[in-house]
């Protein structure tokens, strides 16, 4: 039931935002409610491998990265339609995911281990991206702009906003399918005890490999809608640590493991940053400070996430009422 309720609000949640931009909504509020949803999108393949799985990863923007170039260069270099090359590069980043999936979980690591080889990884395909020529070097690449449903750009923008939307959404139908599957519950038990669930028969290795590879295909997914809404990339921001810092705080913050923590965490982190910079006179780095304050706040008070806090208050609430 509470899971069922969660679901339905967290769709309510998008439909009211849907709601809003469809009425109209002020041009800064759009766009960070477009990033809103990228960002929320990405912690949610965070938290499958991350939240659910408990392989935290410090690397998803080598996921995150493949996919953005992977469109870029298909539209760019070959003229390749927008949408094809977003399901392109969701396949990449899905292979990349698998490929260090193998050689990680192949070698037995994990823990902080398996965070910093995903960093390395991360950061190798940074300077690669960086030096060759097809990416565009240190200057990057542009998509032109063309706008249309094929080319996954439109000049009234909250098309584009309806669109992440529907990804998001389907990003919950994912976890609560996640949530309720046998895949699902292996991945938990993975998370709380692996070598007892290699004890009861579960195929960890088989299982590590389905969620680093599901995760970096929705990681992937962002990377590429990243870029059709800007309609630049380049090595620091595609492979830059600072999108794999806000997937991992979306979803810790929001809470790690749950279907709304990535949701929530989006929201207020970015909400937050975007408060506190029109408060600042947009001084640089303000942003990271809140982050880092919350951040440690949740550490302190909250360990299991803003979601996690609301719960417990709520539980709390009702068991003071019943021994009343």
């Amino acid at each position: 039931m509470k899971k069922n309720f969660e679901f339905i609000a967290a769709l309510a949640f998008l439909g009211v935002v849907g709601i809003a931009a469809i009425a109209g909504l002020p041009g800064n509020i759009l766009n960070l409610l477009i990033f809103m949803m990228i960002i929320a999108l990405t912690a949610q393949g965070w938290n499958v491998l991350g939240g659910y799985g408990g392989l935290s990863s410090f690397g998803h923007a080598a996921f995150f990265g493949t996919g953005a170039y992977t469109t870029t260069i298909l539209q760019t270099s070959f003229g390749i339609n927008a949408w094809v090359g977003l399901v392109c590069g969701v396949i990449l980043g899905a292979a990349v995911g698998a490929l260090i999936g193998f050689l990680s979980f192949r070698a037995g690591l994990k823990g902080s281990y398996f965070a910093l080889i995903t960093l390395a990884f991360a950061e190798v395909l940074r300077i690669l991206a960086n030096s060759w020529d097809f990416t565009g070097g240190a200057a990057g690449m542009m998509v032109s702009i063309n706008n249309g449903f094929a080319y996954l750009q439109f000049s009234d923008r909250r098309w584009f906003l309806l669109i992440l939307i529907g990804f998001v959404a389907g990003g919950l139908l994912l976890t609560r399918w996640l949530e309720r599957s046998a895949f699902g519950a292996y991945l938990i038990a993975l998370r709380e005890n692996d070598q007892a669930a290699q004890a009861l028969g579960v195929d960890i290795f088989k299982i590590k490999i389905q969620a680093i590879t599901l995760s970096a295909a929705i990681t992937a997914l962002a990377g590429c809608l990243y870029v059709q809404n800007f309609l630049f990339i380049d090595a620091n921001v595609a492979y830059g640590s600072w999108i794999s810092i806000e997937a991992l705080f979306a979803a810790i913050v929001g809470g790690a493991g749950t279907m709304l923590g990535p949701l929530i965490g989006s929201v207020l982190l970015l909400g937050l940053g975007e408060i506190t910079k029109s408060f600042s006179g947009g001084i640089a780095g303000v942003d990271l400070v809140v982050f880092g304050i919350i951040l440690i706040l949740c550490v302190a008070f909250a360990p299991n996430g803003i979601r996690g806090f609301v719960a417990d208050l709520w539980y709390r609430r009702k068991s003071r009422g019943k021994a009343m």
